[in-house]
């Protein structure tokens, strides 16, 4: 399994939103690893099985799947920032998507 795994749904039609491009860098914006959410709207292998401790960010490139939706949304992109303990065993990003607003959490 990836360390690093998320979901994307979307809250106003209550479905997984598939086809956002994920991105996972440093913090300081140098890549690691890039996918596009599946059918149900997850990236279950988003970079390597294991990170450093440090601050990473995870980017949801949302503007493109709205504008195939054909909605005007306020986020073309919704960056997560979050830290990594090295001694933990995963980290699951998911994130409640409608075009004027976003929630996320830390997920199991």
């Amino acid at each position: 399994m990836s360390y690093v795994t998320a979901h994307v749904l979307d809250s106003v039609v209550g479905t997984p939103a598939r086809g956002i491009t994920v991105v996972l860098e440093t913090a300081d914006g140098s890549p690691i690893a890039t996918a596009v959410t599946d059918a149900d709207g997850r990236v279950p292998d988003l970079g390597p099985e294991t990170l450093e401790s440090g601050d990473y960010r995870i980017t949801f490139r949302t503007g493109e799947y709205f504008a195939g939706r054909n909605q005007p949304t306020f986020y073309p992109f919704v960056t997560v920032n979050f830290t990594v303990q090295a001694e933990e065993r995963h980290y699951h990003v998911p994130l409640l998507l409608s075009p004027f607003a976003f929630s996320t959490y830390r997920g199991s």
